[in-house]
């Protein structure tokens, strides 16, 4: 179920009398289905993951979420361009499942959560790539570094739920060089390679809430 579908091909006459068939491929109309999807939305946190996969040691990965973070999104169905987001991780919340390690992370070393409390997305640009596929362009500040951030974002639909409440799902990611952040603590092994790889995958699982009329 797309959010958008493309305009349908019109006929127009040629000068010898023939019709041609003319296809603005670039040209997007907003689905009738779904035109009341348009407005503005809460991330319902319960619901919603903010997660991350690094490799460990070189020969496995090691899977994190951040489970404080709160945000909203404004979707706009007659034209994706100009939907946006916003949202704020707090670092503290960090969780690896082994506690010291999750204290390495919050850490100088890493985070610097004392000093720097709050990860930030700030959405740029929108667009729809096909299908029910979107490509949200922003900022993403880490430790007061603020840097362009690329998410792919697959719309997983839109229900209303038990309490009356319209909600929307997106399930997305990115990859981003930790390194371009300031985050750059690493041990070398004996064997070669590093203790953490440079890449890190970002992870969204996203329900939100749309506001009262």
């Amino acid at each position: 179920m797309a959010l958008f579908t493309r305009k349908r091909a019109t006929a127009t006459a040629t000068d010898a009398g023939r019709t041609t068939t003319q296809r603005p491929a670039a040209v997007l109309d907003a689905d009738p289905a779904l035109a009341a999807l348009t407005g503005d939305y809460t991330i319902d946190p319960a619901h919603s993951r903010i997660g991350f996969t690094v490799r460990h040691a070189m020969v496995t990965n090691v899977r994190g979420a951040f489970g404080t973070h709160e945000g909203t999104l404004h979707l706009d169905g007659a034209d994706p361009a100009r939907s946006t987001a916003a949202v704020d991780v707090t670092i503290a919340s960090v969780d690896t499942g082994i506690a010291d390690r999750d204290a390495h992370l919050r850490g100088s070393d890493f985070f610097d959560a004392d000093a720097f409390p709050l990860m930030t997305f700030r959405s740029t640009a929108a667009e729809r790539v096909g299908g029910d596929t979107y490509r949200l362009t922003g900022d993403l500040t880490i430790k007061d570094v603020t840097r362009p951030l690329t998410i792919d974002l697959e719309f997983q639909g839109s229900a209303t739920d038990v309490y009356g409440a319209e909600r929307v799902g997106f399930e997305g990611s990115a990859e981003i060089l930790r390194s371009d952040w300031g985050l750059t603590w690493n041990a070398a092994l004996e064997t070669g390679g590093v203790m953490v790889s440079d890449k890190v995958k970002l992870t969204f699982d996203i329900s939100a809430v749309k506001a009262a009329a």
